[in-house]
């Protein structure tokens, strides 16, 4: 080789990855048998399926799912649909969302939509269908959602969380009756002559329904009810409502639709020199982790968030699987969790349930 010739590096040989056969061979078992596998197909005993998966596993295999998804039609991802992501019960619940379809196996593509008006709506499920989903959950918590010019693409799976039970689509929600009537007799219970309700967002299902619920339960035990105070699920919107609140002294009790407005509530309440349980009993609504470390400790209605979840996936996955769908509302129940925040009034003891 003359000086000024440079040197003609030979091809680089990149290194083959782990193959099916090399799982067949480990596992010794056919590769059809690994290809049923990886698959998901269920025409393989146990003991086989387990050989194969530890191989694949040793070896570093991984099946294509792009490959397995233009075979069979399945993607294996699930989209979600979410307006207004700094809310705390849509975060807890996409959470929730996210771990239950990755143990059901499936991947999970995130949209969030500025409003839920037809042209969002049709955006996302437009970028869904690029991501290649299997079906979509729908988290709006939104009246117009029920809007007659909403429509969901034809043949998508659907499942809609804390909706209208109305929608042509598996709807699945907390019983937001159920909590806010626990809240109200709770109280109702410990002799106090009626409750005030502090209401969530007039736009949201959730406040709508525990508001219904509330003025519901009072009405059926005979009680006065007060007008309501509206906040925004915010602390902040909670304290300048229970600002109002502290200031009129027939206030002794208050339902409110949800805890981080109660926080709110009970600083106003210890600013205007009020106790609380002593001259305001308050209850809460979600149970959220600092509930519990409030002052006084909040008592609160705790719902599932996981539960929740957990339904929705299923009823999606169902869907998927069926090809089909049925709009039977799915209700999750609720619990009341009692703390420190709520007491007789003052002068009296706590009257009978019922009575």
């Amino acid at each position: 080789m003359r000086a000024d010739e440079t040197p003609v590096q030979a091809p680089v040989r990149r290194r083959r990855g782990p193959s099916m056969a090399d799982v067949a061979q480990l596992a010794g078992v056919s590769g059809q048998t690994v290809s049923r596998v990886a698959n998901g197909r269920v025409n393989v005993d146990a003991d086989t399926r387990e050989r194969v998966l530890a191989a694949m596993r040793q070896v570093g295999y991984r099946p294509n799912s792009a490959a397995r998804a233009l075979r069979n039609g399945r993607f294996r991802g699930i989209g979600v649909i979410v307006f207004g992501l700094s809310s705390f019960g849509n975060t807890r619940t996409l959470d929730a969302v996210a771990t239950a379809a990755t143990a059901s196996g499936y991947a999970v593509n995130l949209i969030p939509v500025p409003d839920a008006t037809q042209s969002a709506l049709s955006g996302a499920f437009d970028r869904l269908g690029e991501q290649a989903v299997d079906g979509v959950i729908i988290l709006i918590e939104a009246h117009r959602l029920d809007e007659a010019d909403v429509r969901m693409p034809e043949g998508m799976p659907v499942v809609v969380i804390d909706s209208n039970a109305d929608l042509d689509y598996p709807v699945v929600d907390t019983d937001q009756a159920q909590g806010a009537r626990l809240a109200v007799e709770h109280l109702l219970d410990l002799g106090h002559r009626t409750v005030w309700h502090l209401g969530g967002p007039e736009d949201s299902y959730a406040a709508s329904r525990r508001l219904r619920s509330w003025r519901q339960t009072l009405t059926d035990r005979g009680c006065t009810v007060p007008p309501v105070l509206t906040g925004d699920w915010s602390a902040g919107s909670g304290y300048e409502a229970g600002r109002e609140l502290a200031a009129n002294p027939d206030v002794t009790a208050v339902f409110a639709a949800n805890d981080q407005m109660a926080l709110g509530l009970l600083r106003a309440l210890h600013e205007r020199g009020r106790a609380v349980p002593g001259d305001v009993s308050v209850v809460g609504f979600d149970d959220m982790e600092e509930a519990a470390q409030f002052w006084p400790p909040l008592t609160t209605i705790r719902q599932s968030f996981a539960e929740v979840a957990r339904r929705s996936v299923d009823a999606l996955i169902d869907e998927i699987q069926a090809g089909e769908h049925h709009h039977q509302p799915v209700a999750v129940g609720t619990e009341l969790v009692v703390r420190a925040s709520t007491a007789p009034p003052r002068g009296t003891t706590a009257a009978r349930p019922g009575s």
